[in-house]
């Protein structure tokens, strides 16, 4: 069997642990937008927490970075005053940014980079970004500074989704989110073929904003993804109303989808009514759930292991044949 994931970071990680776990053939089509340079390096936050999670190399208690990592470099920086001091690169991580971003300005693309980076972490599963051009999500939020003269005609600024989650944990209201780039990228090399071969697409359950948005707004992949034969089966990253993990509440709320399971399913909304998704699993606490033309199911969805993530997989490739 050959499985399609469309997948954020942390959440994303965990997730295709599960997925590995089936023995299938796997190719994780992963989010870019949160991608960032800073300090001269290129940072590629999702492509590194599902290479790390999934290379035995994360660190599990923190939930992102490397194990065992060490802070040197960026106490020297901030010895320095360099800038932005908000955003923390451990020793580890800073040699694979070194890495990636002497590769890319060698002339390689995003994809052949993950490759290679991928050799050594062996993570079991086909792993590719989702571009490999620029594509980086901003959020627009009030600027009381900003004059008659600004984007949006004053009283908002775009910052890089970055600064926005991490500086500021989310706390400016997001009036909108901007995929820049998004209208000129190109599905990075392998992507188009992997979901036409799939048996099955399943859309992690990843902030759908910021994490799975992203992905689908890559010219052309959301068409390839509905053209396909394979059935889309999604799992909520809502349960009981609450996220399972991070703020994405806060993303639903500037998108005006209440933070519910059947928000976000409906968000996605049915293939036949130009939306993505055939299948939607949600949580048992939150049985009943509907969205219009989807088949909805209701199974287990904390990931509290690989044991736990495996069984909720397993039932989305059994909702994926009944929807077949």
């Amino acid at each position: 069997m050959r499985i399609v994931v469309l997948a954020g970071g942390i959440g994303g990680a965990r997730f295709l642990q599960g997925v590995r776990a089936t023995g299938a053939e796997v190719t994780a089509i992963v989010n870019v937008g949160d991608d960032v340079t800073l300090h001269g390096l290129r940072i590629c936050p999702d492509l590194d927490s599902v290479m790390y999670t999934l290379g035995g190399g994360a660190d599990a208690e923190r939930g992102w970075g490397r194990a065992g990592e060490t802070w040197a470099v960026k106490e020297e920086l901030a010895a320095y005053g360099a800038e932005p001091t908000w955003f923390g690169l451990g020793d580890k991580d800073v040699a694979t940014h070194l890495v990636r971003t002497r590769m890319l300005d060698a002339g390689y693309p995003l994809s052949a980079v993950t490759e290679a980076l991928c050799s050594r972490w062996k993570p079991g599963v086909r792993l590719l970004p989702a571009t490999d051009d620029r594509l980086e999500t901003h959020v627009v939020v009030p600027d009381p500074d900003a004059g008659p003269d600004s984007p949006d005609g004053g009283g908002s600024r775009a910052i890089h989704f970055q600064e926005w989650w991490i500086r500021h944990r989310a706390a400016l209201p997001a009036q909108r989110f901007v995929f820049i780039g998004a209208d000129a990228a190109k599905p990075a090399p392998g992507v188009l073929d992997a979901l036409a071969a799939a048996d099955v697409v399943l859309v992690a359950p990843s902030n759908p904003v910021v994490s799975i948005a992203p992905i689908l707004a890559v010219g052309g992949l959301r068409d390839a993804l509905v053209a396909g034969s394979a059935p889309v089966i999604g799992f909520s990253p809502i349960i009981g109303g609450a996220p399972v993990r991070g703020m994405a509440d806060k993303c639903l709320a500037a998108v005006d989808v209440p933070v519910t399971a059947a928000g976000v399913g409906g968000l996605y909304g049915a293939r036949s009514a130009d939306g993505i998704l055939d299948g939607w699993l949600v949580d048992t606490s939150d049985a009943g759930t509907a969205v219009d033309g989807v088949t909805v199911r209701e199974c287990p969805l904390w990931m509290t292991d690989e044991r736990a993530t495996l069984a909720m997989v397993q039932q989305g490739l059994t909702l994926a044949e009944e929807v077949r």
